[in-house]
């Protein structure tokens, strides 16, 4: 289920390279409330849309807004508009950015972590303790989030 560590070859090893790996929690959890504003003003901007009965699923629609707004964003630049003000992206086991199926699994497993709650606490606690600062969707896929390299 988990990656082996010795698999991620492709990701900056955080004891030579930790400058990759410094602040990314904070920059997640930063990137997370600016999407969370950006989603949330597109939903209200679909509201009058739906002839104002979208007020009645506002959090539904939220939801819907925000996944297809984290697969479209991190399928076009491997970070989301909120990430990429912080600074950081997420990079593949093999170093790669991630494209339209790796950013429909990783949305896919944050929306599930997100509904079920344990699993974000847990994905929250693991990105504070472990080396490449990997939360519970990045251990299973193998990615992690890095702060973007200068030559970006």
């Amino acid at each position: 289920m988990f990656h082996d560590d010795t698999a991620l070859w492709g990701l900056p090893d955080p004891e030579r390279q930790p400058g990759f790996y410094d602040a990314v929690p904070t920059k997640r959890a930063l990137a997370f409330v600016v999407d969370l504003i950006v989603t949330t003003l597109i939903a209200a901007m679909i509201v009058p849309f739906t002839a104002f009965t979208g007020i009645f699923f506002f959090p539904f629609l939220v939801a819907v807004v925000g996944f297809a707004y984290r697969v479209v964003t991190l399928t076009n630049g491997s970070a989301t508009l909120g990430m990429r003000l912080m600074g950081i992206e997420f990079r593949t086991s093999k170093g790669e950015r991630f494209d339209l199926g790796m950013a429909l699994l990783h949305t896919g497993l944050f929306t599930v972590w997100c509904t079920m709650g344990l699993p974000q606490v847990i994905s929250v606690v693991l990105m504070l303790t472990t080396g490449r600062k990997q939360g519970l969707s990045d251990l299973i896929m193998g990615s992690a989030a890095i702060n973007r390299p200068s030559d970006y």
